[in-house]
């Protein structure tokens, strides 16, 4: 019986490209950086130019290799640009991290027909757009792939006045499932991952938003099981372990990250 790969060789990614979605802040930028500590190349996309480039200055400055693309998601041009950058200048694609997303706290009778269009272009057409634009170079590559999307606890069971949020969240987590489905005879795995609140600028939006008491938001934000508010690092961890060959027999899954909130 041949030995197992070593753990190392199973979490390393050298030699491997990334694309980060929303990678200027938050959950992005944590995930971009740890994948790069991985050994991805990492093209960091958003919207946000100067904190794109900041994620690339971190990146760099920590020995690892990134570039930034400015690229709106919910545009098919700038998502087709973003995946010839990548092939362009690292030659290949392995891991895609849709991730970008935005947070508007609204019911149904208070939410505008503008802010349903935003939150389901970012969220969800963008994932559409990017996985269309990159998985052809995965296919050609014939190395298979890693396709990760940011789902949410509220994808599984909804939540208050975020009425786009979640249905946007949902449709990512089912659209997760049938492009495993449809990806898998190319050797391509695709998963979500399904946060909670994590200390991030668009949480911090949301308690905004909200009208309510940043402190006594994030006191309650912080009431689970575990006791504190989650980290963008507690999620690029986990999907470090889904773009990696730990998890090289995973798809079509999801893996929540909420400190035992919807426990």
């Amino acid at each position: 019986m041949p030995l197992a790969p070593a753990l190392s060789d199973l979490l390393s990614l050298e030699g491997q490209v990334a694309l980060v979605t929303g990678a200027a802040s938050g959950i992005g930028r944590g995930t971009a950086l740890r994948l790069a500590e991985a050994g991805a190349a990492v093209l960091v996309l958003d919207i946000q130019e100067a904190g794109g480039q900041e994620t690339v200055r971190l990146i760099e400055a920590a020995g690892g290799r990134a570039a930034f693309q400015r690229c709106d998601v919910r545009l098919e041009a700038d998502c087709k640009a973003a995946a010839e950058a990548a092939m362009a200048r690292f030659g290949r694609i392995d891991i895609l991290f849709n991730n970008a997303g935005v947070a508007i706290r609204k019911n149904a009778l208070d939410l505008l027909e503008a802010e349903w269009d935003l939150a389901l272009g970012v969220m969800l057409k963008g994932v559409y757009l990017l996985t269309r634009h990159v998985a052809p170079f995965m296919i050609q590559g014939g190395r298979g792939g890693s396709i990760i999307n940011t789902g949410s606890g509220w994808a599984l069971k909804g939540g208050p006045d975020a009425l786009s949020y979640c249905a946007a969240k949902g449709g990512v987590w089912n659209m997760t499932r049938a492009m495993a489905i449809d990806f898998g005879k190319h050797r391509i795995r695709v998963n979500a991952v399904c946060p909670g609140d994590i200390d991030t600028p668009m949480l911090r939006s949301e308690c905004a938003q909200l009208g309510e008491d940043e402190t006594r938001f994030m006191e309650e934000a912080a009431a689970r099981p575990l006791h504190r508010v989650g980290t963008p690092q507690d999620v690029a961890n986990t999907v470090l372990f889904l773009a990696s060959g730990l998890s090289a027999w995973v798809t079509g899954t999801h893996v929540v990250v909420d400190g035992g909130g919807i426990a």
